[in-house]
């Protein structure tokens, strides 16, 4: 028998409360048990952990606060917390709040938890999903669509299927320096020069099927400027920000102030070649006027160094606020190990407003000369965003008022690292003492074109309306997934992704679906076919693709969210089917074994529903398209099992087209048409490459010659294909297309 008694003298200090254990309970496989007092006023540290833990109130009042959501603490209170959830305890009375706890390791139930759909996660929560408001100084290219863009859709579109109330919304971020960079080079004014480039943003982007719930266009919104000088009242109001005078840097000809867009020099931290204010390379910020060797460009002058008064933010005080922030939502490492980094700084006066006459001016006498600064006015127009929303949806949603219940999520380039991960929470803490943003990261690195950086000055871009239409675009999404910068800088090739176009999703993919379908067409007059027997082997199956989905749902999730593996592992499900399909062939049409080959071909056909449903957070049209040839409805829930196609379903999937080529672009050869060519005119002993629509049974060769040419294939590309495939109905270029989607199968499987 244990028995225990609250003492107060005994008590230490953990997790930001006070705590005593019990003795007899605590040991090991990470069990334990305490006492433990939350003081009036005292919250506990938000944390979360892989074991399993109850609390029961003794004494006192408060609250429980659970994935943002808040429950009443008050005696007799039992609370368990499952693995990961994370927790906090408000002590709201005036006494203390007295609570017995125990804990225990459970691998199970903590394996159990980490892979539970993080699609149900959010509960009733609004989830706001942000892409990062581009700067409509231009239009959008790839490497911006591949990063925030195409993350916060897929991400929104999944979360929807999962039943949150999630939307996605970004905008225009008129008041950046670089719109007034660009409206000098085009001989316009900033206002003009925004208005135009914003609106060929909203239109890339509708043809990139990345539909928006809301796209602020900040100098077009009558209400905008006043909410963002309200903010920033409350801002100078909290005391933490206010005028500083400090050094600055200015043109040496002209005197003009300069930061952003009108200087280069050399990044203070990392010595790469930089803009004012940001480093691209290490996303730490510089203040202009510490940058090394800098170079104006206003004027051919060296810059010098005066001072300026403007208003700022002692961010190095926010240290501890930053770090509990962090512990709350999903923060990539690279994200903390920025925050380290700046933290190290012994001090960091962030400028909020700078000299010019683009943006808003602050209401304060002593910013006329100057304007809010864009990026901390940023973090106002996410809120003025959600707002906007809530008008139309007839929610009270307020930017004056943030929700304690709201889920924030940020889709953004590493280059802005700084600014949503650092400097806004920061802001926040400042302007809303009282609000917890509850917000979690997705940030992206660099997308290379042909191993160098996209650069408009020297035309090195593909731009989104080159390549985009309404036959290229799930081409192009499914291409930028499985290649999208998540975690490391990649690259887009424009051979590459010809060739997963025409072997991966044409040569395969097509190829599987239509060949399944004219198989349906003729062995079960078009409708789906029930299940007879089943063999092991499609009892594995099955599983098989229980797995993938298992994996597709976690590469989705809120956790875990990674499109280079949600794009993987759609290719591997059509993969593990056209394997799959292959072996099933070799008895399909044995009378003996028709109950089996019945089988066969349902099971394929579910293979061909799954694809259909879990590919539309990624590719929505092809999602729609493959539902319709499949006789169902457009996805509308994500599925949590494996389904067979319902008997008698009829099948049109013979004659669908699901992709075609960019419209720039013609459609290539197969990669390897030239060498199967070459590799049959040699053991047929023919004087010229056959024809590249001539099978191989047209050619008239032999089973021992199909052997050899399976051998040299192998050799040569280290594919394998069935002799039964190389003596079918396939023609070269076809044969060629399925032997290249194999051959470039470890691109795929790289990225998984």
């Amino acid at each position: 028998m244990i028995l225990s008694s609250y003492d107060e003298g005994v008590l230490h200090d953990a997790f930001g409360i006070d705590m005593s254990s019990i003795e007899g309970i605590e040991g090991g496989q990470g069990s334990g048990a305490g006492w433990g007092r939350v003081a009036p006023g005292v919250v506990s540290e938000l944390h979360r952990h892989d074991e399993t833990e109850f609390f029961v109130i003794v004494s006192g009042r408060g609250e429980f606060e659970v994935e943002g959501e808040r429950h009443p603490a008050v005696p007799g209170t039992v609370a368990l917390f499952e693995p990961f959830e994370t927790h906090v305890l408000h002590n709201t009375g005036a006494e203390d709040l007295v609570f017995v706890t125990q804990y225990w390791r459970d691998a199970g139930r903590a394996a159990r938890a980490a892979a539970a759909p993080a699609g149900t996660g959010f509960g009733d929560r609004p989830v706001f999903v942000f892409s990062t408001p581009p700067t409509p100084n231009g239009d959008l290219h790839l490497g911006h669509l591949s990063g925030p863009y195409l993350g916060a859709d897929a991400f929104v579109r999944f979360q929807r299927l999962n039943g949150t109330r999630a939307w996605h919304l970004t905008g225009s971020d008129d008041y950046q320096s670089y719109v007034v960079g660009a409206a000098e080079r085009d001989g316009n004014t900033p206002a003009e020069t925004a208005a135009h480039f914003s609106a060929e943003i909203a239109a890339t982007l509708k043809l990139m099927d990345i539909e928006l719930d809301q796209y602020t266009v900040t100098d077009a919104d009558a209400e905008y400027p006043d909410g963002l000088r309200e903010f920033f009242t409350r801002l100078v109001d909290s005391g933490r920000v206010a005028p500083k005078a400090a050094p600055a840097l200015f043109d040496g000809e002209t005197g003009a102030y300069l930061y952003e867009v009108d200087v280069k020099g050399t990044c203070p931290t990392c010595s790469s070649g930089t803009s004012g204010n940001i480093c691209e390379e290490c996303g730490e910020p510089n203040l202009v006027v510490d940058l090394v060797a800098p170079r104006s460009a206003r004027s051919e002058a060296a810059p010098r160094t005066g001072t300026a008064t403007r208003f700022s933010l002692p961010l190095h005080e926010f240290e501890e606020e930053i770090a509990a922030h962090h512990r709350l939502g999903r923060v990539p490492v690279r994200l903390r190990d920025l925050a380290r980094r700046v933290f190290a700084r012994p001090e960091l006066d962030v400028p909020v407003s700078h000299i010019a006459d683009w943006g808003v001016r602050p209401a304060e006498e002593a910013g006329t000369d100057q304007v809010i600064w864009v990026w901390p006015e940023m973090s106002y127009g996410f809120l003025h965003g959600i707002q906007s929303l809530g008008r139309r949806l007839e929610e009270d949603w307020r930017a004056a008022e943030p929700g304690a219940d709201w889920k924030i999520v940020h889709f953004f380039g590493y280059d802005n690292s700084f600014y949503h991960g650092v400097l806004y929470p920061a802001l926040y803490k400042a302007a809303y003492p009282g609000w917890t943003p509850d917000i979690d990261y997705h940030v992206n690195e660099f997308y290379l074109l042909e191993g160098a950086k996209f650069s408009t000055s020297r035309r090195h871009a593909i731009w989104g309306k080159e390549i985009l239409d309404a036959d290229s675009v799930d081409a192009v999404r499914f291409f930028l997934s499985l290649t999208r910068p998540e975690g490391r800088r990649s690259n887009f090739r424009r051979e590459e992704y010809q060739r997963v176009l025409t072997e991966t999703l044409v040569g395969t993919w097509e190829y599987w679906l239509t060949d399944l379908g004219a198989r349906v067409r003729k062995g079960y007059d078009g409708a789906a076919p029930d299940a007879g027997n089943w063999t092991p082997e499609q009892t594995a199956f099955l599983a098989r693709l229980g797995a993938r989905l298992t994996a597709v749902t976690g590469a989705l999730g809120q956790a875990g969210f990674s499109l280079n593996q949600a794009a993987a592992e759609l290719d591997g499900i059509v993969r593990d089917t056209v394997r799959f399909a292959e072996l099933e062939s070799l008895t399909a049409d044995d009378a003996r074994w028709r109950a089996e080959a019945r089988t066969a071909v349902a099971l394929e056909l579910a293979a061909a529903k799954l694809l259909a449903r879990v590919a539309a957070p990624v590719m929505p049209r092809f999602a729609a398209r493959l539902s319709a040839a499949l006789g169902l409805p457009e996805p509308a829930e994500w599925p949590t099992s494996v389904e067979l196609l319902a008997p008698g379903t009829e099948v049109a999937l013979a004659d669908a087209v699901f992709f075609s080529g960019p419209a720039t672009e013609t459609a290539e050869q197969p990669e390897h048409l030239g060498l199967l060519t070459d590799l049959v005119a040699e053991a047929l002993q023919l004087a010229d490459r056959p024809a590249a629509d001539a099978t191989l049974i047209d050619l008239g060769i032999s089973s021992l010659q199909a052997v050899q040419l399976q051998y040299q294939l192998l050799t040569a590309l280290d594919v394998d294909v069935l002799v039964d495939e190389l003596l079918g109905e396939r023609d070269l270029t076809a044969l060629a297309a399925l032997i290249g989607g194999r051959a470039g199968a470890a691109v795929v499987e790289a990225a998984a």
